[in-house]
């Protein structure tokens, strides 16, 4: 490899929102994340329901879009 062309590879931590800590190495550093996988819903099998139906509804409603019949 050519010397000086490259970013330092430091050690960091990423902090997740539910206290989970990873040490690992990054050209970044430290950051915080909003989830990771110890509490992410499809690795935990707590999956949050999301209104959809509802959501579709709407959206057929603000730009006049029909059901198929």
């Amino acid at each position: 490899m050519k010397q000086g062309i490259h970013p330092d590879y430091q050690p960091a931590k990423i902090e997740c929102a539910c206290g989970n800590v990873i040490d690992t190495y990054s050209t970044r550093g430290s950051f915080r994340i909003d989830i990771c996988s110890n509490c992410h819903p499809f690795y935990t099998g707590k999956q949050k329901l999301i209104d959809a139906a509802g959501r579709v509804e709407r959206f057929n409603r603000k730009y006049g879009r029909r059901a198929k019949s």
